[in-house]
């Protein structure tokens, strides 16, 4: 058994959950969400952390600060407490409460941003609140996630190399594009593997990840206001671009079925299931990287008031939230760079 000393020690590398039975292709579901940080982003946070020590960036005296719309500020706060760093999470309205209290119940500071920078939405003002707190105070250290190579780093060394591990016959691989550090750090390492391996991005209908125009985006996780400064699309063969509507009803239909996933992991669902719908699948060895669970989205996604403010009372018609429900309307697609 695991007996550790430190929270960022422990993560379940090996859990997958295959959806055939829910959705009628086999998909199988990387989870990431059993760790002490609940998501994916306890493997950049440490990386980014660990790397910034052994270069002399942080010292005992600093004050990490991070710009999150939620799972990496608990990330942070959680290796900050374990390390006895002071942090500040500055982050927005979309931010999940649960996931707030969570920050404040391990020690952390959240400042929530009151406005919106008009080319940049929410992170343009985060990204400008941070730059003047560390230009106030040099005791702040900005780890800044959206250009920070550790990010990306963390899945080349951890995630693609579990996949590849548990799946030696990979053929595609879903990734949900966020900062893209998840992406870019799977698609280089099988980039360079045995055989090739389709690379295939989810994003947030809204974003302007991989260009198109800005829209409301009341789900955190995936999509951004700006490019990521990440991203080289030359990695990625496909994006496939995802209502938010169709992420909620994945998410109630992996719930109806005992699976409670967040909202990034039902967006990497529906964008999935509608590309092997569209393809001869039966061949194909298919992988998706779930970032999180839901318990941090049950005052949003899970809860009905919410979802009928934001998205009207047809959001979560009994017709569609049954197994299938993304093939009555597949996620747009669009292909973007990459291998033919």
């Amino acid at each position: 058994m695991p007996v550790i000393s430190v929270p960022y020690a422990f993560n379940e590398e090996e859990l997958y959950v295959d959806l055939e039975s829910i959705f009628g292709h086999s998909l199988f579901l990387k989870c990431e969400g059993f760790n002490f940080a609940g998501s994916i982003k306890l493997k950049a946070a440490t990386e980014m952390v660990e790397t910034a020590e052994r270069d002399g960036v942080l010292t005992p005296d600093s004050i990490l600060v991070e710009s999150s719309s939620g799972n990496l500020g608990v990330a942070l706060s959680m290796i900050a407490a374990s390390k006895g760093y002071r942090f500040l999470c500055v982050t927005d309205s979309r931010c999940n409460l649960s996931t707030r209290l969570m920050m404040e119940a391990l020690g952390s500071q959240v400042h929530i941003v009151a406005g919106q920078e008009a080319n940049g939405g929410f992170l343009g003002a985060r990204i400008d609140y941070i730059r003047a707190l560390c230009a106030s105070d040099d005791r702040y250290v900005w780890l800044s996630q959206y250009t920070n190579p550790g990010n990306w780093r963390a899945h080349y060394r951890k995630t693609a190399p579990e996949i590849a591990h548990q799946f030696p016959g990979l053929d595609v691989l879903f990734v949900g594009a966020g900062t893209t550090g998840t992406l870019m750090g799977c698609a280089r390492y099988f980039r360079k593997w045995h055989r090739p391996v389709r690379i295939v991005a989810l994003d947030s209908v809204g974003s302007v990840a991989f260009g198109g125009a800005p829209g409301r985006r009341m789900i955190p996780g995936l999509g951004m206001s700006i490019r990521p400064p990440l991203l080289d699309e030359s990695y990625v063969d496909e994006v496939i671009r995802v209502e938010e509507a169709d992420t909620i009803r994945t998410c109630h239909s992996l719930a109806r079925h005992g699976f409670l996933f967040g909202g990034s992991t039902g967006t990497v669902v529906s964008g999935a299931m509608g590309w092997l719908a569209e393809h001869d699948a039966r061949e194909l060895t298919a992988v998706a990287i779930a970032p999180d669970l839901g318990d941090r989205y049950l005052d949003t996604i899970y809860q009905a008031n919410w979802l009928q403010d934001l998205y009207g009372d047809e959001v979560l018609n009994s017709d569609e939230v049954s197994a299938g429900s993304w093939a009555a309307s597949p996620a747009p697609r669009t292909r973007s760079g990459g291998r033919p």
